[in-house]
């Protein structure tokens, strides 16, 4: 009699535990799509903090394929959301009237960082927008620079793609390192936030910095 209670009781847990981890990726993988997409289109959307913080919730998950899974989706929206916003900035080109799109990327990219875009894609091609998504706040003036370069769709797609795999990777490892550190998701995923908030102003703070220094 107990041991049919502690069979019913332990496969009650099961079923309870399951579909409750099941439900959280159901929801978790299109959630960290559409926000990493939005987050190509706006460039406002720390989309860096939300692939490790996904990575740290997946780190910790006894579903496998987990951090696979959000390897690909963070992957392919990022490379989803830079094409959509080139194809508009060139649209944008094309029109007499511009766009608020074109106007979006202008804004947020200074004059001596489009410069120094420019010369660097002058001197290594399509290859520099591998980097372009590592470097913080360094893909929106190497996008502006294609696009006064008038760079090809295809071609732009071409060098993006191992710039988002190169993106996806980098961050998921920082999200991988907080999960590994801590014994619970939550602790995991402040650290890697905090990790990437650090990253991401670093170079913005040294460039301060530098101006102070030399004015």
């Amino acid at each position: 009699m107990h041991l049919a209670a502690a069979t019913t009781a332990a496969t009650t847990a099961a079923t309870t535990v399951v579909p409750t981890e099941s439900t959280q990726q159901a929801v978790g993988y299109p959630s960290l799509f559409l926000l990493v997409l939005i987050g190509a289109l706006v460039p406002v959307v720390p989309t860096g903090a939300l692939v490790s913080s996904a990575a740290v919730v997946a780190f910790h998950r006894t579903a496998p394929y987990s951090l696979a899974l959000v390897f690909v989706v963070a992957a392919l929206a990022a490379f989803l959301g830079d094409i959509a916003l080139y194809w508009l900035g060139r649209r944008g080109m094309r029109s007499k009237n511009g766009s608020r799109w074109l106007e979006n990327l202008r804004g947020r990219a200074p004059e001596d960082r489009l410069a120094q875009a420019q010369e660097k894609l002058n001197e290594h091609g399509i290859a520099v927008l591998t980097l372009s998504r590592l470097v913080p706040a360094g893909r929106i003036p190497v996008m502006l620079a294609c696009l006064l370069a008038r760079m090809p769709l295809r071609e732009f797609a071409r060098g993006d793609a191992p710039a988002c795999l190169a993106w996806t990777a980098t961050y998921q490892l920082i999200g991988i390192l907080g999960g590994s550190l801590f014994p619970k998701p939550w602790e995991g995923v402040v650290a890697a936030i905090v990790l990437t908030v650090v990253i991401s102003a670093a170079p913005g703070l040294w460039r301060r910095m530098r101006k102070a220094a030399t004015s």
